[in-house]
C-alpha cells in the first residue's frame, strides 16, 4: 500500500514538473513575441537589437529546464535518491560501529588501569600494615 501511494507521488510529481515546463515555454513564446513588439514596434530603447539578447538568456534558461527536467531526473530520479540514502545511512552506521567500538575499549583500558591502580595501593599498604605488627 505505502509503495503504491509512493508510486503515485512519483509520478504526480513528475507530471507536475512537466507541466511546468509546457508553461515555461507557452510563456518563453509570448515573451518574445511581447519583446519583438516593444523594440521594434514601439520603439523603446531601438537604438539596438537587445530583444536578441533578451530571448537567448531566456532560452537559455528554457534549456537548462529542459535538461533539468528530461535529462537530469532520469539519472537523479527516486531509486538514485534512495540509493545515496542508503549509502549514506550505512556510511553514518559504520562510524557509530566504530565509535562504540573505541569506546568499549576506552572503558576497559580504564578498568584495567584502575584495578592496577588499587593493586599498587594494596601492595604498598601491606609493608605498613606488616611494620605496625
Amino acid at each position: 500500500m505505502n509503495e503504491q501511494h509512493e508510486l503515485y507521488e512519483n509520478a504526480r510529481n513528475r507530471i507536475k514538473q512537466k507541466k511546468r515546463l509546457y508553461y515555461h515555454f507557452i510563456v518563453f513564446l509570448i515573451g518574445s513575441v511581447f519583446l519583438i513588439v516593444l523594440n521594434k514596434f514601439l520603439n523603446v530603447w531601438e537604438q539596438f537589437d537587445w530583444f536578441v539578447w533578451a530571448i537567448l538568456i531566456w532560452f537559455f534558461l528554457f534549456v537548462l529546464h529542459f535538461i533539468n527536467v528530461y535529462v537530469t531526473n532520469k539519472f537523479m530520479n527516486t531509486a538514485w535518491e534512495r540509493k545515496q540514502t542508503e549509502k549514506l545511512v550505512l556510511k553514518q552506521e559504520i562510524k557509530i560501529a566504530k565509535l562504540e567500538k573505541e569506546i568499549a575499549q576506552e572503558a576497559d583500558l580504564k578498568a584495567e588501569s584502575e584495578q592496577y591502580a588499587t593493586e599498587i595501593k594494596k601492595k604498598q599498604e601491606l609493608p605498613k600494615n606488616t611494620e605496625n605488627e
